[in-house]
């Protein structure tokens, strides 16, 4: 039987992709006592890359919208493989932190990641209301347009 948030997901009209395998020396997760850290996520469907690009530049601030949505579902996916397969386990989305690829005279960052976060909030309610940071980056990797990546408590 799917938990509540696997169905909060379908009602939705979401689907989790599979955890993206890490590309380098590093784990998607590390799980402590009561939460669980995840490793950035890039805006990845079907293992490529599917924005790609700079805010500011070549990409709109919607466009940012949607990688950072992207991201924040591959956040989800790996945040269910930490918890076994139960995202009911997730008692708080308590940190984001987005990396926006950008021009160095664009200034909405914020809107960019609100994709992510309004997710979050759609998905867990209160409990996805999170603290948040928000950075302009040059570059990331393989172009992307955006990276997110998280801390959850988890029961």
């Amino acid at each position: 039987m799917a938990g509540l948030i696997d169905q909060k997901l379908t009602a939705l009209g979401l689907s989790l992709p599979t955890p993206a395998a890490p590309i380098a020396n590093y784990v998607g997760y590390v799980v402590t006592p009561g939460f669980v850290t995840l490793s950035g996520q890039l805006p990845v469907v079907d293992g490529t890359v599917a924005i790609v690009g700079t805010l500011g530049d070549t990409l709109t601030v919607e466009e940012g919208q949607r990688a950072a949505r992207i991201c924040f579902l591959n956040v989800l996916a790996q945040l269910k493989a930490a918890c076994a397969g139960d995202l009911d386990r997730v008692t708080r989305i308590v940190h984001l932190r987005g990396f926006v690829a950008s021009t160095p005279s664009f200034a909405q960052h914020a809107l960019v990641m609100n994709g992510a976060s309004d997710l979050a909030v759609a998905v867990f309610g209160e409990a996805g209301r999170h603290a948040r940071s928000t950075v302009g980056v040059v570059s990331l990797p393989a172009g992307a347009a955006v990276e997110v990546e998280a801390v959850a408590q988890i029961a």
